[in-house]
């Protein structure tokens, strides 16, 4: 199993699920392989949530990294599970040539580029 698959898998039982019980992880590789990972969050009022995805990939920005490879992302589903819109949006933003690897608890996975998963994204330009 890829490193990035169990990372994920490891990190998903840190998630925090007030509301669903529905744990995500993520595991963010940078180009020159360090790894970080992140769990979901829900806040117990319901309002403010944050992603597997975007827990990761703030928390390398937060270390300096800015260069990324691969990220993986693990949930509990059918079929693996790729990144929510706000996720992809982050991605695009901050690494858009990452491959995205998408797998379930039962071991099936999905590897994809961002831009497979992002067709038609919106990109702030300055004036």
């Amino acid at each position: 199993m890829d490193k990035l698959i169990v990372k994920a898998l490891e990190v998903r039982e840190h998630a925090v699920v007030h509301q669903t019980g529905y744990k995500v992880g993520a595991a963010l590789e940078t180009i020159d392989g360090k790894v970080y990972v992140g769990a979901n969050v829900e806040s117990p009022s319901a309002i403010i949530h944050v992603c597997a995805e975007r827990t990761a990939i703030f928390s390398a920005l937060s270390a300096g990294e800015r260069k990324f490879k691969r990220i993986a992302v693990v949930a509990e589903r059918d079929q693996p599970i790729p990144p929510c819109g706000f996720c992809r949006q982050t991605l695009l933003e901050f690494a858009p040539e990452i491959e995205v690897i998408m797998a379930n608890l039962e071991g099936e996975s999905k590897t994809v580029k961002l831009s497979e998963l992002v067709t038609d994204p919106y990109l702030f330009q300055k004036n």
